[in-house]
């Protein structure tokens, strides 16, 4: 088990792990858990195969059309059912009927799998067997979607799908996969060799799961609702003064230097260095990063080191320069438990 389902373990970090720190060779566990959370608030405890058939499928016909490659085999029975689907060239009925048969092989039995291991709750119980024949929704589940990060859920799960399925696509060698960062749109983007920018994801929901809904700050919960009050700010650890007026360039908008905050933390630190105390805090929020199995895992590697001693050192010379241009340093009033 990772760091990240160790620290505080709830409800939350045991989802987040599932999506977030999975081994993926199919966009499957991500389909899967869209429509669990679909369900989650139906307060239906048995879901038959061809009920969770539709969402299941429906999600995985909706990545194909913007992203054919959803798995890292050569050939897909089921996802041929689906492209067959998008092209007109299937009934829905007959979708459902592929779903049931196919869909489901693998993916029911290890949705519950991170590192290799069954982690400690399961959201779901396997019923297929039974008279039911589908799945028993457990009340961890039920209990999640009543907790205030059930709302950010959905879409940690769609910008990691994301993620992953541009690297898929892609088909580029890993270490050359290099996630960029478009502050105007708080976009993620991929360059393309011809240098074209390709939004991949929004960076709240990229970034969400990995702060567990906090602030970086004070840990007050934060959602990516952009409609909400608690909305996640987008904010540069290493100020954004110092793109333009001390010589740091570019590496300040780099995905490392990204943090998301509440909106009171956000202004009060306004263009100001935050404590050296709260370089630890970035380091270990970049590793969860890393211990992540996407393009953002080669990415922080990319830019801050191969291992963790010379991420550190990348951190601190990075921090001394800017402590010798901004001179003052914030340090932030923590509002909750320390969730990193």
């Amino acid at each position: 088990m990772t760091e990240f389902n160790e620290c505080q373990p709830s409800l939350e970090n045991y989802w987040r792990s599932i999506v977030l720190f999975g081994r993926n060779v199919a966009s499957y566990k991500f389909a899967l858990g869209k429509s669990l959370l679909e369900f989650a608030t139906k307060n239906t405890e048995v879901i038959t195969l061809d009920q969770l058939a539709d969402p299941f499928s429906r999600y995985l016909c909706e990545h194909l059309k913007n992203a054919d490659k959803q798995a890292t085999s050569q050939s897909s029975r089921f996802l041929d059912t689906c492209r067959k689907f998008n092209a007109g060239e299937t009934t829905p009925d007959e979708l459902i009927e592929v779903t049931k048969k196919l869909g489901f092989v693998n993916v029911i039995d290890a949705f519950h799998v991170v590192n290799d291991l069954h982690i400690g709750i399961q959201f779901f119980t396997d019923e297929r067997r039974g008279s039911e024949k589908g799945i028993r929704l457990t009340q961890d589940l039920f209990r999640l979607a009543e907790g205030f990060q059930y709302q950010n859920l959905p879409s940690e799960i769609e910008a990691r799908w994301r993620l992953v399925e541009t690297a898929w696509e892609l088909n580029t060698p890993q270490d050359t996969v290099a996630v960029e960062y478009d502050a105007n749109e708080e976009l993620l983007v991929f360059k393309t060799r011809g240098n074209a920018r390709r939004p991949i994801t929004g960076c709240r929901g990229a970034l969400n799961g990995y702060h567990k809904g906090r602030c970086f700050y004070c840990f007050s919960p934060i959602t990516v609702d952009t409609n909400s009050e608690k909305v996640a700010h987008v904010d540069h650890f290493l100020p954004h003064i110092l793109k333009k007026n001390h010589g740091f360039g570019r590496v300040i908008d780099r995905v490392w230097n990204l943090v998301l905050t509440c909106k009171p933390c956000n202004l009060g630190k306004s263009s100001k260095l935050p404590d050296v105390v709260l370089l630890k805090r970035l380091h270990t929020r970049n590793n969860y990063l890393i211990e992540s199995h996407n393009p953002l895992r080669e990415t922080l590697i990319i830019q801050t080191g191969a291992s963790e001693p010379a991420r550190r050192e990348y951190l601190q010379e990075s921090y001394n320069r800017a402590k010798e241009l901004l001179i003052h340093t914030w340090t932030p009033e923590t509002k909750d438990e320390p969730a990193f």
